[in-house]
């Protein structure tokens, strides 16, 4: 059956990080959204209700009947029970929102929808950035079992430090680490295939480094760490969701964020993650287009896709960056950087259209991606309305 993933109450809650992919194509824990959902209900057919200038680039729903689901949050047994039980007309409701639906996407509405069952039950969901990297150690539990129960792990080499349960650390097939330490401990951790910890690094669980990424000489990563795949990451970090084909590849600090794929973090880039004076962090939001208070002590980078900071870039707690932004000037940037950005600073130019998708070009071939036309004209909508 198709699986129909909806971006109608949270896409842009996610911004800047929904400014170049559905909410569903987000990852946190080890998976995205939609790879989760995937494995969980095992449908080969993904499609997505999304913004108008997304949509060439992520398939629309075709007219047929399907699962509509909300899918950014993680099920219990019970609700995934239900949500594999729904029969057509039939739908789940969650804090008086649509979670999920039996229908004929061809002409779908509510009132198609004869029975509506709530879900009483407390639910992990997902709202906001922050939300991210604030519930990414549930997520790694959970994607852990998911994709490890009945499985065997690689050995890990005798030459590193092991402390906690070898159950709770998972090594795919292909991935290396040697003379490191291992602290399952307080977390699992998951090692993808083809990943490489190398020599001198500290983990301490709960870590998941996906497929193709590095941990480069003596990083010391903290737990509710991801780091998607085919990145690179290097010095301190604690608490961060990289999407993914991005890298922070040498030493300097970043906490509490989420940064999306294709970014670079030049040398010595850091970010702070708690204010002097102890006071909860405010984040720009797009949806009020002002400051919002996040309510959370500590609090650091949100970034989107394409964003790249020069060496000894010092971002100020809570700092949000768009999509493209090219950030090089001295001095602290300001707490919203906007998508385009030259510079980094108040008042600088855009970074020019075609100059921007040479780069994204360039950076993605790579990685033996191609930049497509239907990305090219992602790059050309923002450009032009953000």
């Amino acid at each position: 059956m198709q699986l129909v993933f909806s971006d109608a109450q949270y896409w842009q809650n996610f911004l800047p990080l929904t400014f170049t992919r559905p909410v569903a194509e987000m990852r946190c824990g080890i998976l995205t959204f939609a790879e989760r959902w995937q494995k969980l209900l095992g449908s080969n057919t993904l499609s997505y209700f999304t913004e108008e200038f997304l949509q060439p680039k992520f398939q629309a729903p075709e007219p047929e009947e399907s699962l509509f689901l909300v899918p950014n949050f993680l099920p219990t047994k019970d609700v995934l029970h239900q949500i594999r039980s729904l029969q057509k007309g039939e739908a789940l409701v969650y804090e008086d929102e649509l979670l999920a639906a039996r229908v004929n996407i061809k002409d779908f509405s509510l009132s198609q929808i004869e029975k509506m069952t709530d879900i009483t039950e407390e639910l992990v969901f997902f709202r906001k950035p922050t939300d991210l990297f604030s519930y990414n150690s549930e997520a790694i539990d959970f994607d852990f079992n998911l994709l490890t129960n009945g499985r065997t792990s690689q050995p890990l080499s005798p030459t590193n430090g092991f402390l906690g349960k070898e159950e709770d650390l998972f090594i795919e097939e292909g991935a290396s680490i040697e003379f490191s330490t291992i602290n399952c401990r307080s977390g699992k951790i998951y090692i993808g295939k083809d990943a490489e910890v190398m020599e001198g690094c500290n983990l301490r669980g709960p870590i998941a480094l996906c497929d193709g990424s590095k941990f480069n000489l003596g990083a010391k990563i903290y737990g509710d760490t991801t780091v998607g795949p085919h990145s690179k990451v290097g010095g301190e970090v604690n608490n961060v969701v990289i999407f993914g084909f991005s890298n922070k590849g040498h030493d300097g600090f970043i906490g509490n964020s989420v940064i999306g794929e294709w970014c670079n973090l030049g040398a010595d880039t850091n970010s702070s993650n708690l204010k002097n004076n102890y006071s909860t962090v405010k984040l720009w939001s797009y949806s009020s287009d002002s400051m919002e208070d996040t309510g959370l002590q500590f609090c650091g980078l949100i970034m989107g896709d394409h964003s790249k900071a020069a060496i000894n870039t010092q971002f100020n707690t809570g700092t949000v960056v768009g999509v493209a932004a090219n950030i090089f000037k001295a001095g602290f940037p300001p707490n919203h950087i906007p998508s385009f950005s030259w510079g980094g600073m108040t008042g600088d130019e855009k970074f020019r259209l075609d100059k921007a998708v040479e780069v994204a070009g360039k950076v993605m071939a790579r990685r033996k991606v191609e930049l497509t036309g239907a990305d090219e004209a992602i790059f050309s909508h923002l450009h032009l309305n953000y």
